[in-house]
């Protein structure tokens, strides 16, 4: 009976970590904006949008080293959606715009589901109000999703 108890106890204890464990992991989704299925824009989807003359704003929100080495042609660097200072920097390029401009966000610097910039950078806009915003969904990185499909990339001369 004293075992039987003790594993009751310890499922119970188990099962309640196991749920704070994944109200955690919500609310630190939530909180760094989760993007939804809507706005994300695949690669092909952008490659042929960049081939028509009604070509979006296209932003980088990852690092500036990542840009310079490599970048989807007529992009232009917003800063890294991981800082403030990338985040006031990418609302300052915004802010002029209409709020109905149509704006595609990207990084690329590693796999989506560990990307510290495109979540963030992704709120920021759209509490800023714009209501055309898109990310662009590159499961691995830039390198991989990009570049190695032939999609157009260029860099920045040294």
């Amino acid at each position: 009976m004293q075992s039987r108890r003790s594993f009751n106890t310890a499922a119970l204890f188990f099962g309640l970590g196991t749920a704070a464990l994944s109200l955690a992991r919500s609310l630190q989704a939530q909180s760094a904006g989760e993007i939804p299925k809507s706005a994300l824009l695949q690669p092909a989807e952008l490659a042929t949008l960049l081939r028509t003359s009604s070509k979006p704003l296209i932003l980088q929100v990852g690092s500036h080293q990542l840009f310079n080495e490599a970048h989807i042609p007529n992009s232009q660097y917003a800063g890294p959606g991981s800082s403030e200072a990338g985040l006031a920097s990418l609302e300052s390029r915004l802010k002029p715009l209409p709020r109905t401009q149509p704006i595609v966000l990207y990084c690329g610097c590693c796999p989506w589901t560990k990307c510290p910039n495109i979540r963030a950078a992704y709120a920021n806009a759209v509490k800023l109000g714009f209501t055309q915003v898109k990310a662009l969904y590159i499961p691995q990185d830039y390198g991989t999703d990009w570049v190695d499909k032939g999609y157009p990339s260029t860099s920045v001369k040294a």
